[in-house]
């Protein structure tokens, strides 16, 4: 049947297409190819606009059982939201990838509801897993970045807007939270804060806490460097290299930041909590500061300062020796060690003297290239004792050169068995020979091999050494002091803090407070503060103020620590130094070791922020200058020069709080304004139940 058109509308003549289209003008050529090209554009601009502005901004890409991750093109962000959108727990900024243009919602494992995945061809590749099974009462994302060549480095910053975050490593001048730092992009490893002062400090785990109700868990062995920009963001970062180095993280969220850290940080290490010794709580720490090149001008150091802690009635402690005057010491005969030769009855009465003063040693794994410990392990080819690079002609094994103190050393190898036991072997040598029993292994810190640009083998890669360096801290026993630590808060050890400045800033007494909730945060809670008015300097500490505030903070951590003597500052000084040890041993120590069962036993921090007694109080996130011992005593220390009144915040509209200086008690939720504070008092509020 014929096709009849009753209508033609067009004004293209009605002829058949493959005869018709021959014989058209010019005109009407012109006038179908611009019909084609307006269909063309209009298509454009309705992809266009699809993409730009009817679809949404934020996509959802996974969801658990109460949050879930969005993707926001808009912003190159991965957000971490609850599922009714009334919260954000993180906002993470991967921006910096190159192709993220792509429109970021096609899932590649949509099969698995609990995983996305998505690959850039020749560029990398992004897995990211649900985790509600991880912890009860939380909700993680593991994130997986894989480079698919060299070239890709990746940098995945997390925001600061409206959250206060806290952990990863310590700092010169070190803030609570850390929203106030600013570091440079760096290995996240530790470093001597003495040598390099806008490096990571002495202890550092890969973790970091929000306020949000958010954690941060970096993969232990993955190379990593982290910058930190004030009150913006702080950043991850794969390192460029020859390889292909993935970054790998996991974010954790949870109803607030204390359950986030009960359920996932207090889990930094699977392995069971020891206690070191307790004991050493009660024992001030007493820097001896020798300058003796002998061994009798130690001991004669040693016993007058013996004599002036017994003249100024300052009872028992640790005096704490260089490891310059160890190795003088050590190198002494056992009969110039005591005085006289053949003399027994000086020997039998002295040593008890030696034990009852508690000397505290130092030792390294460094040993000088020019004494005679390096000269003969080389004669007996134990070149292996020391790390070391493999000659690529001859085969032997050439000891890295590194600066130890000013000298040229070589670096205990601590993947060495035989190496290690001789190391044991000297400590108790020197323990046995000195009869001490405290003693302070420092300079874990560094690595030769990088600091001469060269790639240490897997086994020393990273902190690795430190780590190491901690487990033979526990082998000697429950009563060693360590100067850094990483993935060893479990071990039964004593962390010593980084030195601080002798003034008022946060490089001095305002970053005592930071530096301890840090510490404890990170499950640290056993170390030894600087020594009181701050070690940094060579100098005596001259402030009486400075002195006498810095000694009151003190006096309720584990462990007093003195440098300067405390009568060069004068009879006032002295008679609150006397006040403040004995109040420490008889009402502080009790409660450290309280609340240290309960960390062996459930990972909870001894010295806790105000935000942990009420989580969700925004007013708390930023308080620096209080803290708390369990959930009962909070201390308020004076860290301004002049003040004898400050602000104090007592959490917990449940709980009353009891001044321990007057029996006044306040509500809890209170602000007390400009609250009086004499100069030889510290304000310090016992918790009561309403």
């Amino acid at each position: 049947m014929p096709h009849t058109r009753t209508r033609n509308p067009s004004p293209i003549p009605d002829v058949t297409w493959d005869s018709g289209m021959k014989e058209m003008n010019e005109t009407w050529k012109g006038a179908v190819a611009c019909l084609g090209v307006a269909i063309f554009f209009v298509m454009t601009i309705g992809i266009i606009y699809w993409q730009v502005v009817d679809q949404p901004n934020k996509n959802w890409i996974l969801t658990g059982s109460f949050s879930g991750l969005i993707w926001d093109r808009r912003t190159h962000s991965l957000i971490i939201q609850t599922l009714a959108e009334d919260k954000t727990f993180v906002e993470i900024d991967v921006g910096n990838f190159p192709a993220l243009e792509v429109p970021f919602v096609k899932n590649l494992c949509w099969l698995n509801k609990t995983e996305f995945c998505y690959t850039w061809d020749s560029t990398a590749d992004l897995k990211i897993s649900l985790e509600s099974e991880y912890s009860p009462g939380t909700e993680c994302y593991s994130i997986h970045w894989t480079p698919l060549h060299c070239q890709v480095d990746f940098k995945d910053c997390f925001s600061m807007d409206n959250i206060s975050w806290y952990g990863g490593a310590g700092v010169r001048a070190q803030n609570w939270p850390i929203n106030n730092v600013n570091i440079a992009l760096q290995p996240f490893v530790v470093s001597n804060l003495r040598n390099n002062p806008t490096g990571f400090g002495s202890v550092l785990e890969r973790y970091f806490l929000g306020s949000s109700g958010v954690a941060l868990f970096i993969a232990q062995d993955i190379p990593v460097h982290i910058s930190i920009d004030s009150r913006k963001h702080f950043c991850l970062q794969s390192p460029l290299s020859t390889k292909l180095v993935p970054l790998q993280y996991m974010v954790c969220v949870g109803n607030n930041i204390k359950t986030v850290h009960q359920e996932v940080g207090s889990q930094l290490s699977e392995l069971p909590r020891e206690l070191p010794n307790t004991h050493i709580l009660r024992l001030p720490f007493w820097k001896l500061l020798a300058n003796a090149d002998s061994g009798a001008k130690v001991e004669r150091e040693l016993r007058t300062f013996f004599n002036r802690l017994k003249r100024h009635q300052l009872g028992e402690g640790v005096v704490s020796i260089s490891e310059h005057s160890t190795t003088i010491l050590y190198d002494m005969d056992n009969e110039s060690f005591y005085g006289r030769k053949n003399s027994t009855l000086r020997h039998t009465r002295d040593l008890p003297r030696f034990k009852l003063l508690n000397i505290s040693i130092t030792l390294s794994p460094y040993t000088s290239v020019d004494t005679r410990q390096f000269q003969t392990s080389l004669q007996e080819g134990r070149e292996d004792y020391w790390l070391s690079l493999p000659s690529k002609t001859d085969g032997y094994l050439a000891p890295l050169l590194t600066k130890w103190k000013g000298k040229f050393s070589v670096k205990l190898n601590i993947t060495n068995h035989a190496a290690v036991n001789w190391f044991l072997d000297k400590v108790s040598s020197l323990q046995a020979k000195l009869g001490v029993e405290y003693i302070t292994l420092e300079g874990g810190e560094g690595n030769p091999f990088t600091e001469q640009a060269l790639e240490p083998p897997k086994t020393l890669a990273g902190d690795e050494y430190i780590g190491l360096f901690a487990e033979i801290a526990a082998k000697i026993g429950n009563s060693s002091i360590i100067t850094a630590g990483t993935r060893s808060n479990h071990l039964p050890l004593f962390v010593r803090m980084s030195p601080h400045q002798s003034d008022w800033s946060y490089s001095g007494i305002k970053g005592i407070i930071p530096s301890v909730l840090h510490y404890s945060l990170l499950g640290y809670n056993f170390f030894i503060p600087d020594a009181v008015g701050g070690s940094l300097s060579s100098e005596f500490v001259t402030d009486e103020e400075l002195f006498i505030r810095w000694l009151q903070i003190v006096t309720f951590l584990p462990v007093i620590s003195f440098r300067t003597p405390p009568w060069v500052c004068g009879d006032r000084v002295l008679n609150l130094t006397r006040l403040y040890i004995l109040k420490h041993q008889d009402s502080v120590v009790p409660l450290i070791i309280k609340y240290a069962e309960e960390w062996a036993s459930q990972g909870r921090p001894v010295f806790r922020p105000v935000w942990w007694i009420n989580p969700n109080d925004p007013v708390t996130y930023t308080i620096d200058d209080e803290f708390l011992i369990g959930d009962e005593l909070l201390v308020a220390p004076v860290t301004e020069r002049g003040e004898v009144q400050r602000d104090i915040y007592l959490p917990g509209s449940e709980y009353q709080w009891m001044d321990t200086n007057n029996g006044k008690v306040f509500d809890g939720g209170t602000l007390l304004e400009n609250y009086s504070v004499p100069l030889e008092e510290v304000a310090v509020f016992q918790r009561r139940s309403s």
